[in-house]
C-alpha cells in the first residue's frame, strides 16, 4: 500500500520493517536532540502520532522514551488524557511522569481525575513530591481540611516531609482552629534541620500570628540567628491583628537600631497601628520617617497614610496627601471617596467620583459600595439604581460587599422591597447581611420585622456581631420590649460584645426606652468604656423621663472629664431644658453653641429651643427667632408652634402656623385637627368646616392611636373604643367602677378633650376607652403588684394625663407611660413632668 509523503510504511516484508526501523531511529535521535538543545522542533500531535506508531508497529517502546512526553509544557489542557494513556501505557511505575501527570492535573483544575490518579498509585509511601503536590492543589482549591487530613496520612505512612511540604501545610495555618497543627509543625521542625531555614522560620512566624499566638511567634523571632525584613514584617503584622499596637511600635524601635531596612509593608503595619491607637502623634512621627526614608513615591505606602488620616478623621491632612501624590490609583480614590462618604460630604465624593472616571482606572475597581452608601446617605434613589445597573453590568453585584451596600441603599431610601428582594435572591448571606438588612428594617420602623429576621439568622447558625446586637436592641427598645431586652443582654454578654463601646450604648438606650431608668444608669456605670455617644444616650434618657437638672448634670460631668461635647450632646440638654421648663438654661446652652463650642445650630436646635419658648408662652421671643433663623422654617418648626397656640389660645399666630402647613402640603391630619379646635374655640365655625372639607380633599385620615403592654412576655395592642381584645368587657367594666372612686379623688372629664360633634356624655364614654386607659385596665387586672408599663404611639391627651394622675392614686401603684414625646412616670397622684409637657 503506497503512503503520503512523510509517513511510515506497515506493510510489506524484511526491507518494510528495515525501513521503518531506521526511520524511527532517525526520529528518536533527532527528538532527544532537539530535547536536549531545549527546542521542540516536532509539534506534540505529530509525535503523539510518532508514539502510536511504535505501539502499532513494533511493540512498547524503550521506558526512558516516555518521560519526553511529560515534559511539564506537553500537559496542557485538551491532551491530559492522552498523556494519562501513555502513562498507563508505561511498563513500569514511573515517579517522574507520575509528578508531571498530578501537576498537569492540578494546573488545569482537573481535581477528580488527581485524586483518582494519587489514589490509585500503590507504592506512595516513598514518593514525598506526589504528597506535596496534592497538598499544593488541595491548599489553592480551599480544600483546607482534605489537604491537612492528607498531610496526616502522608505521617501516618511514614513519608517524612521536606522542605516544600511544611511551606505548604504551614500556608494552610491561617486562623485558631490550626494553632495545634502550627505546634504540631513547628515540632517537626525543631526535630529535622529545617530550623536553620530562613523560609520557614519566617512562615512558622507568619502562622502563629495568624492562629492568634503572637507570643509564640516572638519566642521564634528570638531564637532565629537570621532576620530580614519579612521576619520584622511577618511579626509587625501579628502584633496588629492581636492589638498589641504598643508591641509593634517596640519591635519597629528594635528594627531601627539593628536590623533591616524598613520596606512598604513595614510602614503599612506600622500605620495601622497607629490607626488602632487612634493616636495622630505617633502617626504624624512614622509619616515624618516615611519621608525621611524617601517612600514618598510608594503609592502602598500613601494609601496606608491616605487611610490612617482617613480613620482619625483628619479630613484636612487626607485631601492634602491625595493631592500631593504623584501617582494614584484605585485604592487611594477609593478612600478619599470612602472618607467623604462617612463624614457626609457628598458632593465632595461625587466630584471626585467624576473625577476618578476621567483616569484610565479600570471600571471595575471604582468605590460603588461607597457610592451606594452617598446615594443612601441623599435619599437620592435614582442615583442608587444607576449604580446598581453599572454594578450589575460589570458582573459585580453577587459580591458581599456590593450586596450588602445595595440593601443598605435601598432600604436607607425607603424602597425596603427592593432591599428584601437583593436580600432573599442573596445565597451566600453572611452575618454582614443579615444585620444591613435588620437595620433597614429598623430604619423603616418595621421594628417587628427586624426581630423576626433576627430570629432566622439566629437559626442559620450565624453569630451576631456589635452592628446586629445595636441594630436588635433598637428594635427592641422602639417597642418597649423589656424581657427582650434582658435577653439582648444576656445574649451580648456570653458573645463576648458586652465590652463594646456600641452595644453597651445601645442596652443603655433600650433600658432608657423601656422605663427603666435606674437600670440605664447602672448599666451606664458598668461599662469599661465610655464615649461620646454612651454620655449622649444617658443625657437623652433623663430628658426624655423629665429630669432636666439630672440631665444637665451629666452634661456638666461629661465637659469636665474632657469630652467635648457634639452637636447631638446640645441638642439631648436643650430636650432636657425644653422638657423641664429650664428657659434660662436652655437660652444659655443655645447661646453656648456658638461662642464656646464653635459650632452652627442646625434645624433641630432652632426647633427644640422653638419649642422650649412656646411651651411657656414665649411667643415674642419665639418670633425674635424666626425672623433670624438662617433657613426656613420645616414642618416640625410650624407645628410645635402651631400646638403651643392651642395650648395658649394664640390665635393669631396660630393661623400662621396653620397656613404654612397646609402649604407645605403636610400628609399629618393631626395639624389640621389642632387647627379645627383652635377656629371651633373662637367660633369661626366657617373656618371649621373649610378645614375638614380641605382634609376630605387632600385624603388625609389621622393616625389611629394605639397602645400596647407586655404581660408575661406577651404583647397586648389596644385601639381607643377597643371591641377586639379577648378581655374587653372585663375591662370596660372595671374602668366604669374604678371611674366611681376616682370622682371621689376629685376627677372631672375634660370633654374639650374630644374634638367629636356628640354630646357631653358621649365624650365622657369615649375619654374613659382611650388606648392607655384600656392597657392600665389590662395590667392592673393581670398583675397583683409591680410598675406598670404602658406604650402609646401618639401623644397623650389632657384628660388622660389628669386621669392616669388620679388612677395612680387610687390604685396605688406607680404606672409609666411612654408616648410620642416622652416618659411620664404617675405615682400618688402626681406626674413626674410636674404637668409641664
Amino acid at each position: 500500500m503506497q503512503e503520503n509523503e512523510g509517513s511510515v510504511s506497515v506493510s510489506g516484508g524484511g526491507e518494510g520493517k528495515q525501513q521503518a526501523r531506521e526511520e524511527r531511529q532517525g526520529k528518536e535521535n533527532t527528538f532527544a536532540h532537539n530535547h536536549c538543545m531545549g527546542h521542540s522542533y516536532v509539534g506534540f500531535r505529530q509525535m503523539e502520532l510518532i508514539n502510536f506508531q511504535w505501539i502499532l508497529e513494533l511493540g512498547p517502546k524503550p521506558q526512558h522514551a516516555y518521560h519526553s512526553d511529560f515534559k511539564p509544557s506537553h500537559i496542557k489542557n485538551g491532551i491530559l488524557y492522552n498523556a494519562h494513556k501513555l502513562l498507563d501505557e508505561m511498563p513500569h511505575n514511573d515517579i517522574l511522569a507520575l509528578n508531571r501527570m498530578l501537576s498537569g492535573y492540578a494546573k488545569n483544575g482537573c481535581f477528580k481525575e488527581a485524586r483518582d490518579l494519587f489514589r490509585s498509585v500503590t507504592d506512595r509511601n516513598f514518593n514525598v513530591v506526589s504528597w506535596t503536590i496534592m497538598i499544593g492543589m488541595l491548599s489553592d482549591a480551599g480544600c483546607l481540611s482534605e489537604a491537612l487530613s492528607l498531610f496526616q496520612e502522608m505521617q501516618y505512612m511514614g513519608v517524612a516531609p521536606d522542605c516544600v511540604t511544611i511551606l505548604k501545610v504551614l500556608s494552610l495555618c491561617s486562623d485558631p482552629n490550626a494553632s495545634v497543627l502550627t505546634l504540631q509543625i513547628h515540632t517537626r521542625i525543631i526535630k529535622s534541620a529545617f530550623g536553620c531555614h530562613l523560609t520557614i522560620l519566617n512562615t512558622l512566624i507568619d502562622a502563629y500570628c495568624k492562629c492568634g499566638l503572637a507570643e509564640l511567634a516572638f519566642a521564634v523571632f528570638e531564637e532565629m540567628e537570621q532576620r530580614d525584613s519579612v521576619t520584622y514584617n511577618a511579626l509587625l503584622s501579628g502584633y496588629f491583628k492581636e492589638g498589641n499596637y504598643l508591641n509593634a511600635l517596640a519591635l519597629f524601635i528594635q528594627m531601627l537600631k539593628g536590623g533591616p531596612s524598613p520596606t512598604h509593608f513595614t510602614y503599612s503595619s506600622l500605620l495601622n497601628c497607629a490607626t488602632g491607637l487612634a493616636d495622630p502623634d505617633v502617626g504624624t512621627q512614622i509619616h515624618g520617617r516615611i519621608i525621611k526614608s524617601n517612600f514618598t513615591w510608594d503609592v502602598y505606602v500613601n494609601n496606608s497614610l491616605l487611610d490612617f488620616y482617613s480613620k482619625i478623621n483628619y479630613l484636612h491632612h487626607t485631601r492634602k496627601l491625595f493631592d500631593e501624590m504623584l501617582a494614584k490609583d484605585h485604592v487611594s480614590y477609593n478612600v478619599m471617596i470612602s472618607s467623604y462618604s462617612r463624614n457626609c460630604l457628598t458632593k465632595e465624593a461625587l466630584d471626585l467620583f467624576q473625577e476618578m472616571q476621567l483616569t484610565s482606572i479600570n471600571h471595575k475597581d471604582y468605590p460603588y459600595p461607597s457610592l451606594l452608601s452617598v446615594a443612601g446617605s441623599l435619599s437620592n434613589h435614582d442615583l442608587g439604581r444607576k449604580i446598581h445597573a453599572r454594578v450589575v453590568f460589570l458582573g459585580m453585584a453577587s459580591s458581599n460587599l456590593t450586596s450588602n451596600a445595595l440593601i443598605n441603599m435601598y432600604s436607607t431610601c425607603g424602597y425596603l422591597a427592593c432591599a428584601d428582594l437583593i436580600f432573599r435572591h442573596y445565597t451566600d448571606k453572611s452575618t454582614t447581611s443579615w444585620t444591613a438588612f435588620i437595620t433597614g428594617c429598623v430604619q423603616n420602623g418595621l421594628y417587628e420585622e427586624a426581630l423576626k429576621l433576627f430570629g432566622e439568622m439566629r437559626k442559620t447558625g450565624l453569630d451576631p456581631d456589635t452592628s446586629t446586637f445595636c441594630s436588635v436592641l433598637k428594635a427592641c427598645s422602639s417597642l418597649a420590649l423589656i424581657s427582650l431586652g434582658e435577653q439582648l443582654h444576656s445574649c451580648t454578654l456570653r458573645s463576648g460584645y458586652l465590652s463594646s463601646v456600641f452595644a453597651g450604648s445601645s442596652l443603655v438606650d433600650t433600658y432608657a426606652k423601656c422605663g427603666l431608668l435606674e437600670d440605664a444608669k447602672k448599666m451606664f456605670d458598668e461599662m469599661t468604656e465610655k464615649n461620646i455617644v454612651s454620655w449622649n444616650v444617658l443625657i437623652c434618657a433623663y430628658a426624655q423621663n423629665g429630669k432636666g437638672k439630672k440631665a444637665i448634670e451629666m452634661f456638666e460631668r461629661m465637659v469636665t472629664l474632657g469630652l467635648k461635647p457634639d452637636s447631638v450632646s446640645l441638642l439631648s440638654v436643650l430636650n432636657a431644658c425644653s422638657h423641664s421648663g429650664l428657659v434660662e438654661e436652655g437660652l444659655n446652652y443655645f447661646d453656648s453653641m456658638t461662642s464656646m463650642y464653635n459650632m452652627t445650630p442646625r434645624k433641630d436646635h432652632y426647633a427644640c429651643i422653638i419649642n422650649m419658648l412656646c411651651r411657656v408662652g414665649r411667643f415674642d421671643k419665639v418670633e425674635q427667632l424666626l425672623d433670624r433663623i438662617p433657613f426656613e422654617p420645616d414642618s416640625v418648626i410650624w407645628s410645635s408652634i402651631l400646638n403651643s397656640c392651642k395650648i395658649h389660645g394664640n390665635y393669631e399666630l396660630g393661623k400662621i402656623a396653620a397656613d404654612k402647613l397646609f402649604c407645605m402640603e403636610t400628609k399629618d391630619a393631626g395639624h389640621f385637627m389642632i387647627m379645627s379646635n383652635i377656629y371651633a374655640k373662637n367660633g369661626k365655625w366657617d373656618e371649621v368646616a373649610r378645614i375638614k372639607k380641605l382634609t376630605r380633599d387632600r385624603g388625609l385620615k389621622k393616625e389611629p392611636a394605639y397602645s400596647w403592654v407586655e404581660i408575661s412576655q406577651q404583647i397586648h395592642i389596644f385601639s381607643s373604643n377597643d371591641m377586639k381584645h379577648f378581655r374587653i368587657v372585663e375591662i370596660k367594666v372595671y374602668l366604669d367602677e374604678l371611674s366611681v372612686e376616682m370622682e371621689r379623688e376629685g376627677y372631672k372629664a375634660d370633654v374639650t378633650s374630644d374634638l367629636h360633634l356628640v354630646g357631653d356624655e358621649t365624650k365622657v364614654k369615649s375619654l374613659r376607652y382611650h388606648s392607655e386607659r384600656l392597657a392600665i385596665a389590662f395590667a392592673l387586672l393581670s398583675t397583683e403588684k409591680g410598675i406598670i408599663r404602658v406604650m402609646k404611639n401618639l401623644r397623650t391627651c389632657d384628660d388622660c394625663h389628669a386621669a392616669i394622675k388620679v388612677m395612680s392614686k387610687v390604685v396605688r401603684r406607680e404606672i409609666v407611660v411612654r408616648d410620642s414625646s416622652r416618659f411620664h412616670h404617675f405615682k400618688d397622684g402626681v406626674c413626674s413632668c410636674g404637668d409641664y409637657w
